[in-house]
């Protein structure tokens, strides 16, 4: 399994891109999220929407859903073919009813399903999103009343949708589930209202940091290289193999 952040941005960044990933397992790529920024993006990796075999969401932000529109319209009248939409079950309704409907909705396409092929991922469940590669999303706090997801890939690969400091959901990962690797949002400067922010993570353990790559920073981020413990930041348009960053073979 590999993985290739598109961008590692905050919301309000402009140096770094949306937060948006590919990953690449069996040959087929899952975008996992579709910022404002993910089809520019895509462009300069190389890639067109018609190459991927899927999209994940983890929730309705902008900087996470911000290129659907263009996506849905692509692959509807220049590719002719309905892309997979994976979504947690609980947000199909609102990212058509709140974000998507205005752009897309015409008398021919009155429902999300006029666009996509929705695929409704539930809690507590791993679901098989193409070959060599399973999720389970993982719900957590980030916007009051807003559901929003983490993902859980393979059983040992978390990747935060976004999400306040939990330390007990951390260490409670890596001791009860086995995850050996863990890409976590990073807002560098407290207070960390709706995002983990760099003071507190650096309170994990280091045993539980070794296992933490940043992403979602801002664009201050090279002041703070050298000082995140034994954490290390994970860099936009740069592909990762997650198994190579497992504690034991990352040195």
């Amino acid at each position: 399994m590999k993985i290739t952040m598109l961008g590692t941005g905050s919301a309000f960044a402009k140096a770094f891109n949306n937060n948006n990933a590919i990953i690449e397992a069996e040959g087929r790529l899952l975008l996992v999220d579709c910022g404002i920024t993910a089809p520019k993006a895509l462009h300069e990796l190389g890639y067109g929407f018609n190459d991927l075999h899927a999209v994940l969401i983890t929730h309705i932000h902008a900087d996470h859903i911000g290129g659907l529109e263009e996506f849905a319209f692509q692959m509807k009248f220049v590719y002719g073919r309905k892309p997979i939409l994976y979504i947690a079950d609980t947000l199909v309704r609102p990212i058509w009813e709140h974000s998507l409907r205005g752009g897309l909705q015409q008398e021919e396409s009155e429902t999300i399903h006029d666009f996509f092929d929705v695929r409704p991922l539930t809690v507590g469940t791993s679901h098989q999103l193409m070959p060599g590669l399973e999720v389970e999303p993982v719900p957590t706090r980030h916007i009051p009343n807003k559901p929003n997801f983490s993902m859980l890939f393979n059983g040992f690969f978390f990747y935060s949708g976004d999400t306040v400091f939990d330390s007990d959901l951390l260490e409670s990962l890596v001791r009860d589930r086995g995850v050996k690797v863990i890409f976590h949002d990073c807002q560098l400067h407290p207070p960390g209202a709706v995002h983990a922010c760099l003071p507190q993570l650096l309170t994990l353990p280091a045993e539980l940091q070794k296992r933490v790559y940043l992403m979602h920073y801002g664009d201050d981020q090279p002041d703070f290289v050298g000082r995140t413990g034994a954490m290390k930041f994970v860099e936009q348009q740069v592909t990762y193999e997650i198994e190579r960053l497992t504690p034991d073979n990352n040195s």
